[in-house]
Formats: C-alpha cells, structure tokens, sequence
C-alpha cells in the first residue's frame, strides 16, 4: 500500500514534467540517463552553463515530491511548496517564465548525485548545508533555518534522545538526522530507515516505529496536520542552513543565485514565500524569523559561503 502510494505520487509528478518539458525535456532526461550512468562509474558529467541553459529554453531543477510545505505534489499533480516557489523565481529571472522550469523529484538520498550526473542544475530539496556535502557539490546563499526535530505519539511522546533507548526510531536515508544519530548518538541499535518520506510517516502513523527524526521545520508541519502527534523535541544539535546547491565547480551558475538570493531578501520575496506556502501549515505560532533566512539576517552568512557581490 506504501509504495502504491508513492508510485502514484510520482507518476502525477512525472506528468506535470513532462507537460513542462515536451519533447525537449524526453532528449534532455535521455541524456540524463546517459550522464547518469557514467556517474556512477564514477565520472561527473559536465555541468551545463548558463548559455546553454538559456539556449535549451529549459532549467532543472529538483525538488521534493513528498515533503510539504516545502517541495510536494498537490491533488492535481502540481508541484507545491517554499522550495518550489524559489524555483519558479529562478525561472523567471534566467529565463523569462516559471513555466520554463523542469521540475525533477528526488529523494534525499540522491540530492547531490543528481547534481553529480548533471541530472539536474540546480537542487532546491530543501538541503541542509554541511561540510561533508559541501565537498560533494557547492551551495550557494542560504534562504532557511532548520535544526533537527523528533515527532511521536502524544501518549508516548519523546522528549529527549534518552527516551529512546528502548523504541524504534525511524529514519530517511540521506538526511542530516541520519548523520546526526549515528554521530551523537551510536548506543541506539533499533533504527527503521526509509528511502521516502512518506514511507517513513506512514510508518510513524502505523505503529511500526515509535518516533521519527528530520528537520525540525518538516515535523512540526506534519506533527499539526496529523491529530494525536507531537513535536517533543524541536531543537537538536546546531541550527543549520538550506541553501540552494550546484554541481562542485559551477561558479558562473553559482554566482547567479547567490546574486538573486541577496536581491529577493532584500525585496521581502522570501517572507512572502513563507506566508503563502508554510503559514497555512504552520499557523500563527511559528514565528518566520525562526526559518527565514533574508534582508539583514543574511549578512552574517556572506563570509561562510564566500559571496563576494555585496
């Protein structure tokens, strides 16, 4: 029943690409698949510039298909979400229109091989910046806050990693909760991991697991659209950053980002973003200031990512 869920998901996000793409976006995942494949004998495909992005007509970008509010698929098959609003931005500044925006769903688990294998140009699925990610591809400006969160059952809630000594903690691979509990906290043994995240919710709400660990952002949204959860630990180890990230080396594509990154937070478009796609799911007691990233907030971050423009 899980995977059927999935699968179709995924299929309504594969139509929604392929009305986008037509028969441009079939030769471009052809060549994908042909990058692809060469990655994983380990060779990393050539990453596109922003010429033959221009010429192509066409920029790809994944997302997630299943992480609401910030990259999902919607009732008619429409990709939804924070993460995605950014993207339709970048379409619009680079070339024109949202609608020249391709949108490829991803997993965790393949956020920086799709980037490896010029898959895709740009990931905006919601990841979190760390050093070792950092050496795999290059992110650009951050525009999100995030640390790592815990949701359980209310009759059974978690309130401290202690708590889970004896309980089934589950996991989506890829992730910094992952890297997180295996790091921190090695004395758990009892640890379900699973590629999607719907996989692992449905798991949470079917009793197979006793708490789930990932952004505390992502939680917190679930935790209030699901009666009988809750959030018991909302702040785990450091605050960490999302930022959009391209293939290690594209500094033109890069540069590009950063430049718009600075341009929209000091237009308020990111506060807008959070008001139109996360406030309906996060309600009045979240205050934005804890996730957005813009305007002065982002001064702070311009020596830790190198941005020279401003």
């Amino acid at each position: 029943m899980i995977k059927k869920k999935l699968f179709a998901l995924l299929a309504l996000f594969a139509t929604f690409t392929l009305l986008l793409t037509g028969c441009q976006g079939s030769n471009q995942s052809d060549k994908g698949a042909g990058q692809s494949s060469q990655a994983s004998a380990g060779k990393q495909a050539k990453a596109r510039t922003l010429d033959e992005i221009k010429e192509s007509g066409k920029i790809r970008i994944g997302i997630f298909a299943d992480k609401m509010p910030f990259g999902y698929v919607d009732d008619k098959g429409q990709p939804q979400g924070y993460d995605v609003e950014l993207a339709k931005k970048i379409g619009e500044e680079l070339l024109g229109s949202a609608d020249k925006v391709e949108f490829v769903p991803m997993d965790a688990a393949n956020r920086a091989e799709f980037l490896k294998s010029s898959k895709v140009d740009i990931t905006l699925a919601n990841f979190t910046v760390t050093d070792e990610r950092r050496q795999q591809v290059d992110f650009a400006l951050p525009y999100m806050k995030v640390a790592i969160g815990v949701v359980s059952p209310e009759k059974a809630l978690v309130k401290d990693p202690a708590d889970l000594k004896d309980k089934k903690l589950i996991l989506v691979k890829g992730t910094t909760a992952e890297t997180y509990f295996q790091k921190e906290h090695p004395e758990l043994k009892n640890i379900q991991k699973y590629d999607a995240y719907q996989e692992a919710y449905d798991a949470l709400r079917d009793g197979r697991g006793d708490a789930f660990s990932t952004d505390n952002t992502e939680v917190l949204a679930w935790a209030n659209k699901n009666p009988g959860f809750k959030v018991g630990i909302d702040s785990l180890g450091k605050e960490d950053t999302i930022a959009p990230a391209v293939q290690k080396g594209n500094k033109e594509l890069k540069d590009f980002i950063d430049n718009l990154i600075v341009k929209l937070g000091k237009e308020g478009f990111f506060t807008k973003d959070y008001e139109k796609t996360c406030l309906p799911v996060y309600g009045k007691d979240v205050d934005p200031k804890q996730i957005v990233v813009e305007g002065d907030n982002l001064k702070e971050y311009y020596q830790a990512f190198n941005y020279s423009g401003e």
